[in-house]
């Protein structure tokens, strides 16, 4: 009965904790000063098996959670559960009979899914796995590398990826895989730009862009939920830099045939689909660490034993977790909703989500100078005794500014489309345009005449004039 005071209390610490945790000149960042370049080199070997093994599962995974959201088994023979599907799907691919167009700019043509496919993997090395563990008698932060701006390499290779998209398009030689790298890269750099101010927000409260800086400062409290804006900003943001339903715009099959990487075959379109998988779990990770405390433990844990569940290897148990919660919500919403059209998606970016975080930005840098004590002591005092309640206040304020910016947008562009849309008359003949048409709302059928019947239904069929339908009609 004692553990919710003590969880109270803790939280209470924490809260009052934040102003001096996230005041600068304070370090946190990774120690790699005992990882000699061989143990690094191992490092990247795992990570890159972490991934791969990763990649092979959700593929399972996601069929499986589809077919059963759509009431139909997935893949159920090859393996337990159908899981070494995944592994027979890859054998395909590499064994597939590759192609190249006969208009195509082969190097382009070549580089393009070199470019989508390896460039994911570049975010995963400053993303911070777990704490110091010991390996191989070393000890060393389970990370890769780690900077000051260590967070703009993922964004900065996004923005590489970009330039495969569009290569795989032009390069194809045809019209629909240039409409489809267009779609792609526009998409990709316009949700590119609000994810950044989405994470300018999380900057702000660190005090630094360095992942595993950013991971401490949350020891506390997550920024989920100082940040909580800018969590949905960049959780919309992540469907639309990985393509993902419900905006794949780029793939719309109804429209431009199969986006981009049309004209590709076996591995070459294998590296596509690998990239956009492992560009899932980077965006994820990413995710995790600015967000939801990194490799860290949820805070009712971390008073196990105190905190041992937050030291070594278990904390590569927590930043799994966390990772698998956001694949399955991708997986989820894949399920569940269906595409958008592609000017309502970039108009949604461009017009809503850019403004938006924008003045949420200004918001949080508001408050972080409060917090700092640049703008008096009155700020001091209000935003440091009585902090997440003026916080929540903006929050709650700016969150129900969105909502009313956002039902006004929509309510006039609503007003538009109606103001735009011809008339339809209140009576209309159902057979008129040659096959039965059901009204629309509001509307009523006229009541066709036989002969009205006859002329629209005979003539056309035999090319003869109603009125010599008629005579055989009474002729039979």
């Amino acid at each position: 009965m004692s553990t919710f005071p003590t969880l109270a209390a803790t939280a209470l610490a924490g809260t009052n904790r934040l102003a001096t945790e996230l005041a600068p000149g304070g370090t946190y960042r990774a120690d790699f000063s005992d990882t000699p370049w061989w143990l690094t080199l191992i490092k990247a070997l795992l990570v890159f098996v972490y991934l791969m093994l990763s990649v092979v599962v959700v593929i399972w995974f996601e069929r499986r959670i589809v077919g059963f959201l759509q009431q139909r088994p997935g893949p159920n023979r090859f393996g337990p559960g159908g899981i070494f599907q995944t592994l027979a799907d890859g054998f395909k691919l590499v064994w597939k009979e590759t192609f190249t167009p006969a208009n195509a700019d082969r190097f382009m043509y070549n580089l393009a899914p070199i470019i989508a496919g390896s460039t994911a993997f570049i975010g995963f090395s400053i993303i911070p796995l777990a704490g110091e563990v010991n390996l191989f008698g070393h000890r060393t932060p389970l990370q890769l590398t780690d900077g000051p701006v260590a967070v703009l390499l993922v964004l900065a290779a996004g923005s590489i990826a970009a330039y495969g998209f569009i290569l795989a398009g032009w390069s194809s030689g045809s019209t629909y895989p240039l409409l489809g790298g267009l779609r792609s890269t526009a998409q990709v750099i316009s949700y590119a730009i609000a994810m950044g101010l989405s994470l300018v927000a999380v900057f702000l409260y660190a005090g630094s862009m360095s992942t595993s800086e950013i991971v401490a400062k949350q020891a506390s409290l997550w920024f989920l939920i100082p940040a909580i804006f800018s969590f949905i900003v960049y959780v919309i943001c992540m469907f639309g830099e990985t393509n993902r339903l419900p905006f794949d715009l780029a793939e719309g099959e109804g429209e431009i045939v199969g986006g981009y990487h049309t004209e590709y075959s076996g591995m070459k379109f294998g590296m596509f689909f690998l990239g956009e998988y492992v560009n899932m779990f980077t965006v994820s990770a990413l995710a995790t660490t600015l967000f939801l405390g990194g490799w860290q433990a949820p805070p009712p844990l971390t008073l196990i034993n105190d905190g041992m569940l937050n030291h070594g290897w278990w904390g590569l148990l927590w930043f799994t977790l966390k990772l698998w919660g956001f694949m399955f919500f991708f997986v989820w919403v894949r399920g569940t909703l269906p595409r958008t059209r592609y000017d309502h998606f970039m108009a949604f970016g461009w017009k809503l989500l850019i403004p938006l975080t924008l003045v949420w930005v200004m918001a949080v840098a508001f408050v972080r100078a409060a917090m700092l004590g640049h703008l008096g002591d009155t700020a001091i005092t209000a935003f440091g005794r009585s902090f997440y309640v003026s916080l929540l206040i903006i929050i709650g304020v700016f969150l129900l500014g969105a909502v009313v910016a956002t039902w006004l947008i929509e309510s006039r562009n609503e007003s538009r489309r109606e103001a735009a849309r011809p008339e339809q008359p209140a009576e209309i003949d159902p057979f008129a345009g040659g096959h039965p048409v059901p009204p629309m709302p509001g509307q009523t059928l006229r009541e066709p005449t036989l002969a009205s019947h006859r002329t629209v239904t005979a003539a056309p069929a035999t090319g003869r004039s109603s009125a010599n339908d008629h005579e055989e009609d009474h002729r039979g």
